[in-house]
């Protein structure tokens, strides 16, 4: 049984990319996304790291991007409320934003290091059970890979989203700490 957490993965990386855009054109916003996946990949999969906690996810919902727009400053709606769903809905997709994944994501795209560790410590895991794992744009980016997230992997302007659940994350990928159950 595999656990899909697909949509939480894709509007928590579109969030991301959305909050700090590639700079540059088409083929920058493609390695921008990838890196974003990559890294909401990771993140996700240790937040959720067995199929039940998957499903139980799917079913509750992660709670959406409400305090990640006010810490950003990217509220998409007058009232501040971040949930910017007006009538034709065009912005639903930010309730499956998970504001602990896009923290932890933001902390392994700032911290090269801890990226390493957070994904060693996938292995055996639920996830990556008979799946190919490279998370080579994450791990190793390249040049242009940098160039493209630039604004992405800024420590400085991802601080305030590191810092809602950082010390979470440094818990879990702790010395001695059991990362998969």
């Amino acid at each position: 049984m595999r656990a899909d957490l697909s949509p939480l993965i894709a509007a928590t990386a579109q969030w991301l990319t959305r909050a700090y855009p590639a700079c540059g054109g088409a083929l920058a916003s493609a390695l921008c996304e990838v890196q974003a996946r990559q890294a909401v990949t990771v993140a996700a999969w240790l937040r959720y790291p067995t199929v039940m906690d998957a499903a139980l996810v799917g079913m509750a919902g992660p709670g959406g991007s409400a305090r990640l727009d006010w810490i950003s400053g990217t509220d998409s709606d007058a009232t501040g409320t971040g949930t910017g769903t007006g009538t034709d809905g065009t912005d639903a997709w930010r309730s499956w934003v998970d504001e602990v994944v896009a923290s932890w994501a933001a902390c392994l795209l700032t911290d090269p290091e801890l990226a390493a560790l957070a994904v060693a410590g996938l292995n055996g895991g639920d996830h990556t059970t008979g799946v190919p794992m490279e998370f080579r744009r994450l791990l190793t980016p390249d040049a242009r890979d940098r160039e493209a997230a630039a604004l992405l992997r800024h420590p400085d302007l991802l601080a305030p989203v590191t810092e809602l659940h950082s010390t979470q994350l440094m818990d879990l990928l702790g010395p001695g700490q059991a990362l998969i159950a």
